[in-house]
C-alpha cells in the first residue's frame, strides 16, 4: 500500500506541475496510482445534520473524491474544493451526478456544522460535509495511510493552522480507493482525468452487487 504522506496548506506548486506532466505522460491521467486499491474504513462520522453516518458506506455507489481539510485553510483545501466545482459545473448533470464529493474536516473544533454548510455551499451545495470526533478522524486517517492531521502555530496568539494530507482521493463504487490527487492538480488536469475515472468506476460497480 503506498503511503500517503501528509502536507502542511504551504506545499509549493511548481514542482508538482513537473510531476503532473510526468507522470500523464507515461500513465494517461494525472492522478497517481495507489500501489493496491484501499478499502476505506468503517469509520463512524456525523453528517452536518448530526445524524451518524459510516464513511464505507457514504463513499460507494458512485465515484467518490475524498478529501480531509477543514474550513480556515489559506490555500490546499479551497484550491483544490474550487477547482473540482468548476469541473463539475461544466459537465452534463448526468455526468456531474455519477460523482460525489466528501470533504472530512480535521478541524471540528472550529468546522461546526453551520459553518461548513456556509464554506461548502459557497462552493458548491452538493458537497457532501462530515465531521467526527478526533478519535475517529484519527483512526480514518491512518488507515487509508494518511498522515495525521495536526495543529500548527498561527499567525496571532491562540490562532492555529492545521496540517493535513494534501491529497484528494479518488474511490470507486466498490468503496476502494485508487488513485491520489496531490495539491497542484489544475482544473484542465481534472477535467481530463474524472471522465477517464469515471468510465473504469463503472466496472466496479458488478462487484459492489456481489458484495466483494
Amino acid at each position: 500500500m503506498l503511503l500517503l504522506t501528509a502536507a502542511a496548506c504551504n506545499q509549493g506548486s511548481a514542482s508538482a506541475r513537473e510531476e503532473n506532466a510526468r507522470r500523464v505522460a507515461e500513465t494517461g491521467l494525472y492522478g497517481l496510482a495507489l500501489d493496491s486499491a484501499i478499502v476505506i474504513p468503517s469509520v463512524t462520522l456525523e453528517t452536518l445534520d448530526g445524524q451518524p453516518i459510516d464513511l464505507a458506506e457514504a463513499a460507494q455507489g458512485k465515484l467518490s473524491l475524498l478529501f480531509f481539510g477543514y474550513t480556515h485553510c489559506p490555500d490546499v483545501c479551497p484550491v483544490h474544493m474550487t477547482n473540482i466545482a468548476a469541473v463539475l459545473h461544466a459537465f452534463s448533470w448526468a455526468r456531474r451526478d455519477s460523482i460525489r464529493v466528501l470533504f472530512v474536516t480535521t478541524d471540528p473544533e472550529r468546522d461546526t456544522p453551520q459553518r461548513l454548510r456556509t464554506w461548502l455551499g459557497s462552493i458548491d451545495s452538493t458537497f457532501v460535509g462530515l465531521r467526527g470526533t478526533q478519535a475517529a478522524l484519527d483512526s480514518a486517517q491512518r488507515e487509508l495511510g494518511l498522515g495525521a492531521a495536526m495543529r500548527l502555530p498561527g499567525a496571532h496568539a491562540g490562532d492555529y493552522q492545521v496540517g493535513h494530507a494534501g491529497q484528494v482521493i479518488a474511490v470507486f463504487p466498490d468503496g476502494r480507493a485508487r488513485y491520489a490527487y496531490p495539491f497542484g492538480i489544475r482544473q484542465a488536469e481534472w477535467a481530463h482525468d474524472l471522465p477517464k475515472l469515471l468510465t473504469a468506476s463503472a466496472q466496479t460497480v458488478p462487484h459492489l452487487a456481489e458484495g466483494s
